[in-house]
């Protein structure tokens, strides 16, 4: 099978997830990218990313520590985009007009002008842009998309999205509370806002706002390491931070359907955890699981509840693609799997579509239009509140609102 050249950069966390997730693809024996070169400002980094790769591939691969560079080589046919959010534009711009195809993990850019900037020049250059977005991805999520196509609701009038639940703990990285580094209610939030456009298609309106629960965040818990291994892990991180950037947002969509959308995420507070993912129409009602659990996908008609595999006999055209198939199983809609397995499994589904519209010059399910809508619907909801009325997203889209982004816009230097 042809593979397209393709190169990791951002080595950290979520770099070193993103190559087993390679892994995964390449065992899938459908791959259609082959992992021939590491990126990463930090030489330790880098040299680490390769470390893993050699591991995982028997090969070890080209390692670089400048982006020119690495954008200079003939070798590489594409660039899979990994640093933190707030330099995604600065990275993926100039691979796309080097004439590399490139894959932006989410949020596409931490402003709808950032996310802009990466779709104009992936149009420039005639190349393909994908944003990494693998929630919608994972089986339960296919299945209950499966349901809506089908009418088995009937007419749709509303999505109910909850998740609080946290405490005052630093969420993986110090940025993650930073509102220039594009904080965590961005970060998560927009895996969100794409499952509801997933599910409910396109947003219209937005109403809605920001929240900082936890103003001061502090160094994770040790949770059972012993000291030595306790520094080295936190090593980098300070004891607390003052949080800039909003770790909660709340909001109602109204979407092109003229369906209503209520959305919460709570990413701190000490009080118990909820999440609830249901959507109501005049036939009935479903109920996801979230994400990443594998968890039965709920379904209630007129009396009868059906759930998980029960489902498929009301879809008898239903089924996943091969490379999901291959990674999950045929017809699989409920699984037991540890994280890092379905971790890995569901970017290495992302990314055999990011290859495949590389390869048949398609569109990605997720591309850089869709990237941004999520990222859009977030932002809305903030700029909502400064402008103390609903917002459209056309009116987010077009800068026409762009308050509360002006701030970050400046920083990053992109006005």
């Amino acid at each position: 099978m042809e593979k397209t050249p393709i190169c990791v950069v951002g080595c950290g966390g979520m770099g070193q997830r993103h190559i087993l997730a390679y892994k995964e693809l390449e065992n899938s024996g459908i791959s259609n990218l082959d992992l021939v070169a590491v990126c990463d400002l930090r030489a330790d980094n880098a040299e680490r990313g390769a470390d893993q790769v050699e591991k995982l591939f028997g090969k070890r691969p080209m390692v670089y520590t400048d982006l020119d560079k690495m954008l200079a080589s003939p070798d590489i046919g594409a660039v899979d985009v990994v640093t933190d959010p707030s330099t995604h534009h600065s990275v993926a711009v100039p691979a796309l007009l080097a004439g590399k195809h490139a894959q932006v993990e989410k949020p596409l850019g931490i402003t709808v002008r950032a996310s802009q900037a990466i779709i104009d020049a992936a149009q420039k250059a005639g190349v393909v842009l994908a944003t990494s977005e693998n929630l919608r991805r994972d089986p339960p999520n296919r299945l209950a998309r499966a349901v809506i196509d089908a009418d088995l609701l009937g007419k749709i009038h509303l999505m109910i999205h909850t998740a609080v639940g946290g405490n005052d703990q630093m969420i993986i990285t110090p940025w993650r509370h930073l509102k220039e580094k594009g904080a965590i209610g961005l970060d998560m939030g927009v895996h969100y806002t794409d499952i509801i456009q997933y599910y409910m298609g396109e947003y219209q309106q937005m109403f809605g706002t920001g929240l900082i629960v936890e103003k001061m965040r502090r160094r994770p818990d040790s949770h059972g390491l012993d000291l030595e291994s306790y520094k080295e892990r936190y090593k980098e991180m300070p004891e607390v931070i003052e949080a800039t950037g909003e770790d909660s947002v709340v909001a109602s969509y109204v979407m092109d359907s003229g369906a209503m959308v209520q959305f919460s995420y709570i990413g701190g507070g000490k009080g118990n955890h909820a999440f609830e993912r249901s959507v109501h129409g005049r036939e009935g009602a479903m109920y996801a699981p979230g994400d990443r659990n594998g968890n039965q996908v709920v379904l209630k008609l007129d009396g009868r509840e059906l759930r998980g595999k029960e489902i498929l006999g009301l879809l008898p055209d239903f089924r996943m693609n091969e490379i999901t198939e291959r990674l999950f199983g045929e017809g699989t809609v409920e699984y037991d799997l540890n994280f890092p397995e379905i971790d890995a499994k569901h970017m290495a589904i992302e990314f055999h579509d990011f290859g495949e519209s590389i390869l048949n010059g398609s569109t990605p399910e997720v591309d850089g239009y869709v990237g941004m809508t999520a990222v859009a619907a977030i932002l809305g909801a903030y700029e909502s509140a400064v402008a103390g009325r609903a917002v459209t997203l056309n009116e987010i889209l077009s800068g026409a609102v762009s308050e509360y982004q002006d701030e970050i816009d400046e920083a990053l230097g992109l006005i």
